[in-house]
């Protein structure tokens, strides 16, 4: 008779030595059946598969929130090690937190960026939620805390900081100076212009993603990413600005933002071309 051969795998984040040579043979449950998400090498499967040595694999019931050392090796798998390592240490300041703003924030989270910090000085109220990340609970609540909420109902172990406070030329530099890269998501022209010129003039050496043109109904292809310096980037179409007729609404503000956490991604990861 064959001997089955031991082999080394990590299971649910723990180095485990296991003579299985499918997944199924890890749980005496059958996990294909009974409302388990199987995860295996960043992939979720929903057959069996056979298990090959240094395998990372996942058997976690899909109603149960993780340990923090499970999420983190799920991530870490998800995103590959190398990947996840750069954005686990990245801290991103997130400037106003209107419909680019939380968006960008919740992708952020959701790819397990170490470090937020979240500034603005406004409240939630109804005209926000029709392309905002609040909810009816929120309104009347700092969108700092209200987003702070948000986010540790999707990422609880990630560091969240905030500064409730109207950024201005005058103070804007103390508020940002130790975040590792800038995420501009002002609604006002006139802000925005303030945050990228103080940054580039008194930061330069930061790296800062901004926006400009996102309302209406136009096509979401004329929404892109464009590198103006060697640290500064622009998503949006770079004309359409919200007025009487051409209003701020969910999809494209989010197409937007889509753009700006990518791009924030791929500063961290040092895949900086457009």
């Amino acid at each position: 008779m064959w001997e089955v051969a031991d082999i080394n795998i990590q299971l649910n984040g723990n180095r485990v030595t296991t003579q299985a040579q499918k997944v199924s043979g890890l749980s005496q449950e059958d996990i294909f059946s009974k409302g388990y998400a199987v995860i295996v090498n960043g992939f979720q499967v929903s057959g069996d598969v056979l298990l090959n040595e240094g395998d990372s694999v996942f058997i976690i019931p899909k109603g149960v929130m993780p340990t923090e050392n499970q999420l983190e090796a799920m991530l870490t798998a998800r995103h590959t090690p190398q990947v996840h390592s750069k954005v686990k240490c990245t801290g991103v300041a997130v400037l106003g937190l209107g419909g680019l703003g939380s968006t960008v924030a919740l992708q952020l989270a959701r790819t397990g960026v170490g470090r937020l910090h979240l500034i603005d000085f406004d409240v939630v109220e109804p005209s926000n939620l029709n392309r905002q990340q609040y909810a009816i609970k929120h309104l009347g609540m700092l969108k700092t805390q209200a987003l702070r909420q948000q986010i540790s109902e999707v990422n609880p172990y990630i560091s969240v900081v905030t500064d409730n406070v109207m950024l201005t030329e005058e103070n804007i530099i103390s508020y940002i100076e130790d975040d590792d890269i800038i995420c501009e998501a002002f609604d006002k022209p006139e802000c925005k212009a303030m945050a990228v010129n103080a940054v580039m003039e008194s930061l330069p050496q930061k790296y800062m993603v901004a926006s400009s043109g996102m309302a209406g109904l136009e096509s979401s292809n004329t929404i892109v990413t464009r590198r103006l310096t060697s640290h500064l980037y622009i998503c949006g179409d770079g004309i359409t600005e919200a007025k009487q007729g051409c209003g701020l609404m969910a999809p494209r503000v989010g197409v937007c933002a889509g753009h700006m956490a990518n791009m924030i991604l791929r500063i961290i990861t040092e895949n900086y071309n457009v």
